[in-house]
């Protein structure tokens, strides 16, 4: 009786080594397979079109946090100094220059959509109503400027002298048919302000922000050859990661394609490249 008592004791004890050694490697397979990105992101549409994709990330063994920047200037800050692991929110023009400026050390991880710029007006309802000397306010940041002025250029009611593109400012146009006078200001600024001016070239993101469509309401779109799409950057050497990996191709999914063209109506059009077509396009600025 005492031997059978003992056998079972040491079952007993077995049993127990045994379930505790399988819930602490089943505990640390969880952790290994689990993996936690933070990606920063304008509200709209970069956050909304990531809001898409958590769940089938989760599926994957990811856990994505959308951190949300309401500024241009603060997510490359906060992407080079490791506070989070990508960012969404910028085009490639922009991204190189200020990558390049900023000495930030990041690269791109893939291309994802084009948001066509536009010119607003609550004024007038077309290009030749804008009369002599009308106000027009442009983004101030170096490369969205230069973009607002070659939109206007390719319209006809400017001209920029010879070899100016991404880096044109007023100082640079040579001819100025209407006399347009040009204000200046923060890129996200602007459609709070642009009722006050004859009319405003708006980034689209911030347009859908405040209720803008650039197919519905502007005077002016940008043409559909646009190079300014929109990329997911990284730090310099972590694009071939593989939860950073998961988020591109989660984000270049057909699901994604569909939510963007229903959700925006134009306002954002999907235009998915590989990180070695966004590279070679960056490499022309």
């Amino acid at each position: 009786m005492k031997n059978t008592q003992k056998r079972k004791s040491v079952f007993i004890a077995m049993a127990l080594v045994l379930s505790i050694v399988l819930l602490i490697a089943t505990g640390c397979d969880k952790g290994k397979d689990e993996t936690k990105i933070i990606v920063g992101a304008s509200p709209s549409p970069h956050a909304e079109i990531l809001q898409e994709i958590v769940e089938d990330l989760k599926k994957e063994g990811v856990t994505l946090e959308i951190r949300e920047f309401s500024d241009y200037k603060t997510p490359n800050i906060a992407l080079s100094d490791g506070d989070i692991d990508a960012n969404f929110f910028q085009h490639i023009p922009y991204f190189v220059t200020e990558n390049r400026d900023g000495k930030f050390g990041l690269e791109i991880l893939g291309g994802v959509h084009v948001e066509p710029m536009a010119l607003y007006s609550t004024k007038y309802a077309s290009l030749d109503d804008l009369p002599d000397g009308a106000e027009i306010m442009v983004p101030n940041d170096t490369t969205n400027e230069g973009r607002a002025l070659l939109i206007l250029q390719e319209a006809g009611l400017i001209k920029l002298a010879e070899g100016v593109t991404i880096t044109a400012t007023p100082q640079d146009i040579v001819d100025n048919p209407k006399n347009l006078r040009f204000t200046e200001l923060e890129a996200a600024a602007i459609p709070l302000a642009y009722q006050d001016a004859d009319g405003a070239v708006i980034n689209g993101n911030y347009a859908i922000e405040h209720g803008l469509n650039p197919l519905k309401d502007a005077i002016l779109v940008e043409g559909s050859s646009s190079p300014y799409v929109n990329i997911v950057a990284v730090k310099d050497g972590r694009a071939n990661e593989e939860a950073l990996q998961k988020l591109l191709k989660a984000l270049q999914s057909d699901k994604i394609k569909t939510f963007i063209e229903d959700k925006y109506d134009g306002a954002v059009i999907p235009a998915f490249q590989s990180k070695e077509t966004a590279d070679k396009l960056g490499a022309g600025y």
